[in-house]
């Protein structure tokens, strides 16, 4: 998954008074565009490349590799070679490492963070970066910001050998491409009655049996996302919600199409019901 990234690990403890140093990535975004090198090597530009741009803020190291987010109004100049990318591409780079995925789908997650909290939601006035902790804070009120984590759920559905498998009615994915149930948990709700309520609304199927495998951090929609299996209760007729989902059929393991790379817990999980592991 995209936070396998052994021997290395993600060290996102917070250290405000980080500087950048030469080598280290600066994640610069314009919108829902990313600066990226043309020729997919190493994705990211250094604060080097950058001509070593004010406004730089840590987030997190890999490795003994440093990375901050440019937020500074000043607009840098762009180095030769690089140019701006939509977010959504990024993942179709088959030639970069996974650490540099890993590491800017968090980034993403924490720009969206700091994009959208410019201003307290207390008494609106602008807010700052807190000088101890990963925090925003209003200078006027005292009000603190942490950053957001979205809960969400993706589920394998069990029953007579086979798997329920979806494909979301606004997916991007080629349309061989196949998912799980998924959604949000909402306020006051367990992970276990999201599995529940989520598999009843999209297939209409009620289901037993719920049991946690694993989880993962999914940066892109802000969420951590919790998977489990679990098994059908009763009749195995699908009543697909068709805003949600454009296709939704129980599979055999030999039917699994996996997606095109082994990033998401969502592949992860379809592939060891593929390969007959325990469930």
């Amino acid at each position: 998954m995209i936070q396998d990234i052994a021997p290395k690990k993600l060290d996102n403890q917070y250290k405000p008074a980080a500087e950048p140093k030469d080598d280290s990535v600066i994640f610069y975004f314009e919108g829902r565009d990313v600066l990226v090198r043309k020729d997919e090597g190493k994705l990211f530009p250094t604060f080097a490349q950058l001509g070593r741009p004010e406004g730089c803020v840590y987030l997190f190291t890999i490795g003994k590799k440093e990375f901050f987010l440019l937020l500074g109004d000043a607009k840098p100049v762009l180095p030769e070679g690089f140019d701006f990318e939509p977010i959504r591409s990024i993942r179709e780079n088959k030639e970069a490492k996974l650490p540099s995925f890993y590491a800017f789908y968090t980034a993403l997650h924490l720009r969206g963070w700091y994009l959208t909290n410019r201003f307290c939601g207390v008494c609106g006035h602008k807010t700052v970066l807190d000088a101890k902790e990963r925090a925003l804070r209003c200078p006027k009120c005292n009000h603190v910001i942490y950053p957001r984590i979205n809960p969400a759920i993706i589920v394998g559905v069990l029953h007579d050998g086979r798997i329920l498998l979806t494909r979301y009615a606004a997916s991007h994915n080629d349309a061989t491409v196949y998912a799980l149930i998924a959604g949000f948990t909402e306020i006051g709700e367990t992970f276990e009655e999201t599995v529940a309520r989520e598999v009843k609304e999209e297939v209409g199927l009620k289901v037993k049996n719920i049991r946690y495998y694993k989880s993962q951090p999914w940066g892109s929609a802000a969420d951590i996302l919790a998977g489990f299996y679990c098994d059908l209760d009763g009749d195995d007729t699908i009543k697909m919600d068709k805003d949600e989902l454009s296709r939704a059929f129980w599979a055999k393991p030999e039917e699994v199409i996996l997606q095109p790379d082994d990033w998401s817990l969502t592949n992860e999980m379809m592939a060891r019901f593929k390969d007959g592991k325990p469930c």
